[in-house]
């Protein structure tokens, strides 16, 4: 375990150079990848959301790709196509592969493009292939889709159905960083440009550090593995049951939430919440699951699986304020 865990900390500190003041985000990309999930990822523009997925791609040994989600996409633009080909007097369709065919997927601003586009793509997610002209294609054991969507400019967007919000292992919101980090974040990007325009014109630059070896996918496979043999005690899962259940019964535990929850959290949450704790407890160096690890993700895998009433929203109420008063009234058995 030493071994693995200490290269994806590695890899964790080297996406942390190029990131500043979103440690959240890079631990939560972190847990997506070794939970072989897709993160839905929430934030205004300009905070590195596509710069910490690159991030992410450029230390690992995977093929990166971004789609760049507009009104007139067509599904085929993000799985492929049968194209003819002829060569000697006879013909053949064969199947262009389209940008979801990467280890590593951007889908910036998914809610911008139509709903058999987000279809298209959220398809390819959950079943991990693609059926074109009746042929189905596999996707690489190596495959995480990162979609963003921001929460402005909510005009000619469609915004994503519950049922297919709940395909996303976790919806990870972004806030601004701390005025410490933007600082931080001023100085790396100077630090950037003057480098570029360096090389550019030619002029001498300071001696680059030697830029380490990607990761081998093989240590998330690794990883993987190690996470699935994590030991999770009776008491555990019965707690990350009764959190899932609190959303589905909330008149047994108070007044409040019977009246704030109009719809309660899918199956899905329950397994999200077993493998994202069993991920942070792993990263953490534990070998068992604390309640501390499902507290930590708890947000996250519920977010977006919440249905909230017309009377929570009328209160001003957000998914996470009632996510807390659930954590409150749930205890551990």
């Amino acid at each position: 375990m030493t071994d693995t865990l200490d290269q994806v900390l590695d890899l964790k500190d080297r996406m942390q150079q190029s990131i500043i003041g979103q440690e959240g985000v890079i631990d939560r990309l972190v847990i997506g990848l070794l939970a072989n999930g897709n993160l839905l990822v929430e934030g205004l523009p300009g905070l590195a959301k596509t710069r910490a997925i690159k991030a992410l791609a450029k230390n690992i040994d995977a093929h990166f790709s971004r789609i760049q989600f507009t009104p007139d996409l067509l599904p085929s633009d993000v799985t492929g196509t049968e194209v003819y080909h002829q060569s000697g007097g006879t013909g053949t369709f064969r199947f262009e592969k389209g940008p979801i065919f990467a280890n590593i997927v951007l889908a910036d601003e998914i809610n911008r493009a139509p709903a058999k586009v987000q279809a298209a793509l959220l398809e390819a997610m959950e079943e991990r292939q693609v059926t074109v002209s009746g042929t189905t294609h596999e996707m690489e054991p190596l495959f995480m889709v990162m979609a963003t969507q921001n929460p402005v400019e909510q005009e000619g967007t469609y915004p994503l159905p519950e049922a297919q919000m709940d395909r996303f292992l976790m919806h990870v919101m972004i806030t601004y960083p701390p005025v410490e980090d933007e600082v931080k974040v001023i100085r790396l990007v100077r630090g950037e440009e003057q480098a570029a325009l360096a090389k550019t014109n030619g002029g001498e630059t300071a001696p680059a550090k030697e830029r380490p070896a990607p990761i081998s996918r093989d240590i998330v496979f690794a990883a993987r593995a190690e996470i699935a043999a994590l030991h999770v005690s009776e008491a555990i899962e019965r707690y990350m049951a009764d959190l899932v259940q609190a959303t589905r019964t909330p008149e047994l535990y108070s007044e409040d939430l019977a009246r704030w929850i109009e719809i309660g959290v899918s199956p899905r949450a329950s397994i999200a919440l077993d493998k994202c704790s069993r991920t942070h407890a792993w990263l953490k160096g534990r070998d068992y699951v604390d309640p501390v690890d499902v507290r930590a993700i708890l947000n996250d895998v519920f977010r977006h699986r919440l249905s909230l009433s017309f009377e929570a929203d009328g209160d001003g109420l957000s998914p996470d304020r009632v996510i807390e008063d659930i954590a409150a009234q749930v205890a551990l058995t």
